[in-house]
């Protein structure tokens, strides 16, 4: 799988949100969204609040909802750093309470 994933840490200023391996990862950047994948130009950027989306290897999507920060991607690496952030909860899809079913 070399050159089809890369690493990403996201990190709050008071803990770690996730680290792991990725397909891509979309960011609310200041300039507005921003896709990244494996062997993108590096790049350093503001990002601002929003989502973080990152789809791991298995097609899994992870979504932070974060406030100002910054991304730092270089060799495969992404670092996404940001004030606050959060799980985004699933409220739907399968697997999920509201999965389209009246309850």
């Amino acid at each position: 799988m070399a050159g089809t994933t890369m690493q990403v840490n996201i990190v709050a200023a008071d803990r770690p949100l996730w680290s792991g391996t990725a397909k891509s990862v979309t960011i609310p950047a200041s300039e507005g969204g921003m896709g990244i994948l494996p062997n993108h130009e590096p790049v350093l950027t503001v990002i601002k609040d929003g989502t973080v989306a990152v789809v791991d290897p298995d097609g899994v999507r992870h979504s932070f909802d974060v406030t100002d920060g910054f991304i730092s991607f270089d060799s495969n690496k992404l670092t996404v750093a940001v004030e606050r952030g959060h799980d985004v909860v699933q409220t739907s899809g399968p697997g999920t309470v509201d999965d389209g079913q009246q309850v």
